[in-house]
């Protein structure tokens, strides 16, 4: 396929005013301007973008797609209530591709999602990040597992009335007990491997799940909205040393320098609701490029269905609309969030041996009117 004739964000070497992208099978081949087209590219099919605009592929860094039903409650899977700790628990078990909303997110050029579960659990289970496109799961996968999910502050209080935390004390105490514990299995692991004679633990499904998050391996996804739970999930994470992402992050702002020295990443959003309960009663519009400004990675997210998916490109706009930079905001749909999720190697730009994830929109992505006249993920044309 070759892209020709667009403003051409490739979110790594800045913005070809009027320029062209090559894609051979399912990888970028090329990216330049206009006056670098290939003589022969070779047998392709052609996309004349007039002018338009062509980027990565939008990337929603967290979201529940897939684990929210598209018209009942009952399809309702986002929230295990069995137990306060279900770090076993896999999204990749629980998404359901034929979701009406996968569509939804083609058609507004976002190609790629970390969804997993909810925020009901002090741990609650394991995310995985998949492209939009495609029937089974299995082939849309990304990276599984691609994050443990922790959560602090007001919902796993209300959520577990007998068996849960009635305190944020409570929840971090939780918290910390699980992961001593798989501390230690990890190391009679590790013992037994390296000592025939040493004894290897009762296999313990919910240690095992926590191993990677204690060795590093498996970024620390915290929900966290008021200032005072973000510095917990940082004084957990230095305790243990947890590869540690803050997610909504609503008070970030107020303590921003404080997150741009612990180099921490923050996916704020949800961006367009109100402050429905008490934790998001210093919400701030402004507050996505206050922390972009303190220096911390930021992405931004529509925490689907708290948001559409549909509007996460508007989400961005809205970050730019109060004090981010326009490009800036793009990346926290598109770069940013690709190497927060880890995958900044494959997504995220346009860039020769990258995944064909691209989108080409009629006009400025954060225009109200501007839509997406053309999507490709891994070369594939789906809209």
């Amino acid at each position: 396929m070759l892209i020709v004739n667009g403003v051409i964000h490739t979110m790594e070497m800045g913005t070809i005013p009027d320029g062209f992208v090559l894609v051979k099978g399912s990888r970028i081949a090329q990216v330049g301007p206009m006056s670098d087209l290939p003589d022969d590219p070779g047998p392709t099919g052609l996309i004349d973008a007039q002018g338009g605009h062509v980027l990565p592929g939008f990337i929603d860094a967290h979201c529940h797609m897939g684990l929210y039903g598209s018209s009942s409650p009952q399809e309702d899977d986002l929230n295990e209530g069995s137990s306060p700790c279900t770090p076993h628990i896999r999204a990749l078990d629980g998404v359901d591709p034929m979701n009406l909303y996968f569509e939804d997110a083609r058609r507004a050029g976002v190609t790629c999602v970390l969804t997993g579960p909810g925020s009901a659990n002090p741990i609650a289970g394991q995310s995985v990040l998949l492209k939009t496109a495609g029937t089974v799961i299995d082939q849309m996968v990304v990276r599984s597992p691609a994050a443990m999910k922790f959560a602090l502050g007001e919902n796993p209080k209300r959520c577990h009335k007998e068996h849960g935390p009635a305190t944020r004390m409570a929840t971090a105490a939780l918290i910390r007990d699980k992961l001593t514990q798989a501390l230690n299995y990890d190391l009679k692991c590790a013992q037994a491997q390296a000592d025939s004679e040493a004894h290897a633990p009762e296999f313990d499904a919910q240690l095992e799940a926590l191993r990677p998050v204690v060795t590093g391996r498996l970024p620390a996804h915290f929900h966290a909205h008021r200032a005072d739970d973000i510095a917990t999930a940082l004084r957990i994470s230095r305790e243990f040393g947890l590869d540690c992402v803050i997610v909504h992050g609503t008070e970030g702002h107020l303590i921003a320098d404080y997150l741009a020295e612990a180099g921490v990443p923050v996916i704020t959003g949800p961006i367009l609701n109100d402050r429905g309960k008490p934790e998001l009663a210093n919400r701030s519009m402004e507050s996505t490029a206050i922390l972009a400004k303190a220096g911390v990675q930021v992405a931004v997210c529509t925490d689907h269905p708290e948001n559409p998916i549909q509007l996460l490109p508007f989400c961005a706009a809205m970050a730019a609309r109060y004090g981010m930079d326009d490009e800036d905001a793009l990346a926290a749909i598109t770069i940013n969030a690709a190497c927060i999720c880890g995958v900044g190697d494959r997504l995220g730009s346009l860039a020769p041996g990258k995944d064909a994830d691209i989108v080409v929109m009629d006009g400025h992505p954060f225009h109200w009117k501007s839509r997406a006249v053309h999507v490709l993920i891994d070369g594939q044309e789906v809209i």
